[in-house]
């Protein structure tokens, strides 16, 4: 068994939760920055203003990413318990 197995492992699972989280995290962060600069510019300093629309994105992008998503944790779960046999060497 080699280090860099592990390392190799390591590695994948990290752009694996990258690729996982981004299409979730970056509609969520333009649309809080953009709703910030619209309360900043109007002087409106309602919670509630930038916590719904912020909600309704993310629910939006789960929709349409969320098989996307699925599909390449369930990949990603398949190959790691595909390379259980090469531990066990």
């Amino acid at each position: 068994m080699d280090s860099d197995y592990f390392l190799t492992v390591a590695d994948q699972t990290m752009w694996v939760l990258a690729l996982a989280a981004a299409p979730i995290l970056i509609p969520a962060l333009l649309s809080g920055l953009i709703l910030g600069m619209v309360q900043a510019a109007t002087s409106i300093n309602e919670a509630s203003l930038s916590f719904v629309p912020k909600l309704i994105v993310v629910a939006v992008s789960i929709m349409i990413f969320g098989g996307l998503i699925l599909g390449l944790l369930s990949d990603f779960t398949i190959d790691i318990f595909n390379r259980i046999p090469d531990l066990v060497k």
